[in-house]
């Protein structure tokens, strides 16, 4: 995936009805978290294949397994087929803080740095927010 120069809202304006509402809430709870850091679209081919489109706040150089470090976004939110993911690129204690906190987020599948929902009324979103702080604090 890379950086682009398209315009994070002008993207979040074109998402499917049933999650721009919920989308746009969250871009502005986060931006709103991650003031003052980058937020950019990223584009292309994800993990597992897939083409996707993720909306990034704040830089981070994330160290490969094999040597060397890959250019990557703190905090991203995507909207997939059928559910909203936020990926949180946070560690606390050696875990993940997305399977840290899992009991606190309510109806959501989670992941090594992903909590993934069907809308927002399944999830508290205060505890999601506390995740982003994390990875805010974590970073520069």
């Amino acid at each position: 995936m890379q950086k682009t120069q398209t315009d994070p809202d002008e993207y979040l304006t074109t998402l499917p009805e049933r999650f721009r509402d919920d989308a746009l809430r969250l871009d502005a709870a986060i931006s709103e978290v991650m003031s003052g850091r980058s937020r950019v679209l990223w584009e292309g081919v994800f993990w597992g294949g897939t083409d996707q489109r993720i909306v990034g706040y704040g830089d981070l150089l994330q160290p490969r397994p094999r040597g060397g470090s890959v250019e990557w976004f703190v905090v991203g939110l995507a909207v997939q087929q059928n559910y909203l993911s936020v990926y949180v690129n946070a560690v606390e204690d050696d875990q993940y803080v997305a399977q840290k906190y899992a009991h606190t987020l309510g109806r959501a599948k989670i992941g090594s740095s992903s909590v993934g929902f069907k809308s927002l009324a399944d999830i508290d979103l205060d505890a999601l927010l506390h995740l982003v702080r994390i990875a805010r604090e974590q970073t520069a």
